[in-house]
C-alpha cells in the first residue's frame, strides 16, 4: 500500500505544487483590500473546495462558478451560502437538485426560461461591456429583466466582465477600458435594478470601483500572465518538472502541452529561456548546466486550465508537503 508522499522529492513529475506561505499572503492581502461581500472569488481559477474553503474562512463566503458541477460540488462541500452560475445554461436540470442559494446568470429569453423551467428563483442579467461573449446588449437589459420578473424569478441584478481590460499591462490604460465598460453596465443596472453589480477579475480588482463586487479568482495563486501587472500577489502555483534528457545547448523537462495551459504563452522557469512546448516536454536553455533528474519548478502563464489538466494539489513549505488537495471541481 502506497503512503502519502512526504517530501517534494517523493512525488511523481508533473504535479502541481502550492506555496503555502503564499497562497495565505495573498487571500489576507485580497481580503484587507475587498473583505466580505466586496469580493465573490471565481471558483474556476482552482476547482478546489479545500482552496475555497481558505477563501470563505478570510471572510469571502460568496463565490462564482463557471460550471454546474462546480455548483455541485461547492453546494456539498457546505459552500452553499449564494452560489453565482457566471454562465448561461441552456438545460438547468441538475441545479433543482442543488442544496444551495443558486443565482443564474441569464442574457436571452431562451436562458430565462431555462431557469424557470426547472423552478430556480433568482438570476442576473448578463450584460456585454465589450467582451465578445455572453451578455445581452446594455440597452436589452431592462427587458430582458422584466421578462424574468413575469417568469417568477427574482433579478438580483447585472453582471459584465471586463475580459478585454483585465490582462492590459498598462495601468492607465486598464482603468480607462474598465470605466468604459463599467458606464455600459451602470446603464444596463439603472434599467434593471437590484442590489448586485458584480464584474472584474483579478487585473481590476482594485481599479474597478462601479461594481459592488468582483469575480477574481487568478489572485489566490497567480500566474505569470498577471504577475506582469504589478499586482501585489505573489505567484504560489507552479509545475513541479523533471529534467529527462540534456542536449548541447538545452534541455528538456516532464511537462508540456497536457500539463500546462498555454493560451497566454510559454511557461517560464527560473534562469532559464524556455524555447516551446510540446505534447509532454518543455525545451529550455538553463542558464548554469542541469542534469538528468534534476527537479524544477515551471510557472504557468495561466493557472486556469493549468490547475484543470491535475487531479491534485501539493501545498508545501519549502520541499515539505503539508497537505494534498483533489482538485475536485474538474470536468462538467
Amino acid at each position: 500500500m502506497s503512503t502519502r508522499p512526504r517530501s517534494i522529492q517523493d512525488v511523481q513529475t508533473p504535479a502541481l505544487l502550492v506555496d503555502a506561505a503564499g497562497l495565505e499572503y495573498n487571500l489576507a492581502t485580497m481580503a484587507a483590500a475587498r473583505p466580505g461581500p466586496s469580493l465573490r472569488p471565481h471558483v474556476k481559477a482552482h476547482k478546489c473546495t479545500a482552496l475555497a474553503l481558505r477563501q470563505a474562512a478570510a471572510g469571502h463566503r460568496r463565490f462564482t462558478c463557471a460550471t454546474l458541477r462546480e455548483v455541485e460540488g461547492m453546494a456539498v462541500a457546505g459552500l452553499n451560502e449564494d452560489l453565482l452560475l457566471a454562465n448561461e445554461v441552456v438545460d438547468a436540470r441538475r441545479l433543482a437538485a442543488v442544496q444551495a442559494r443558486v443565482t443564474l446568470a441569464v442574457d436571452s429569453a431562451d436562458t430565462i426560461a431555462a431557469a424557470a423551467a426547472v423552478g430556480l428563483r433568482e438570476v442576473v442579467i448578463d450584460v456585454n461591456v465589450g467582451l465578445p461573449r455572453c451578455g445581452c446588449r446594455p440597452e436589452d437589459a431592462g427587458r430582458l429583466a422584466e421578462q424574468a420578473r413575469a417568469r417568477g424569478l427574482s433579478v438580483r441584478g447585472v453582471m459584465g466582465y471586463e475580459g478585454h481590460a483585465v490582462g492590459i499591462e498598462d495601468r492607465d490604460t486598464r482603468t480607462r477600458l474598465t470605466e468604459e465598460a463599467m458606464l455600459l453596465l451602470m446603464l444596463a443596472h439603472a434599467q434593471v435594478g437590484g442590489e448586485l453589480i458584480s464584474a472584474g477579475g483579478t487585473g481590476t480588482y482594485d481599479c474597478n470601483v462601479w461594481a459592488n463586487e468582483i469575480q477574481a479568482g487568478s489572485y489566490a495563486l497567480m500566474d505569470t500572465a498577471y504577475a506582469r501587472l504589478g499586482l501585489p500577489f505573489r505567484q504560489a502555483l507552479s509545475l513541479l518538472a523533471t529534467v529527462i534528457s540534456v542536449s548541447s545547448g538545452y534541455a528538456v523537462a516532464d511537462c508540456g502541452l497536457k500539463a500546462l495551459g498555454m493560451d497566454h504563452g510559454n511557461p517560464s522557469i527560473n534562469d532559464a529561456q524556455v524555447l516551446f512546448c510540446s505534447d509532454e516536454h518543455v525545451t529550455f536553455v538553463p542558464a548554469q548546466p542541469v542534469r538528468v533528474g534534476d527537479r524544477l519548478r515551471v510557472w504557468p502563464a495561466h493557472i486556469d486550465p493549468t490547475i484543470a489538466y491535475h487531479e491534485r494539489m501539493h501545498v508545501v513549505e519549502g520541499e515539505q508537503i503539508l497537505e494534498i488537495w483533489r482538485v475536485d471541481l474538474r470536468g462538467w
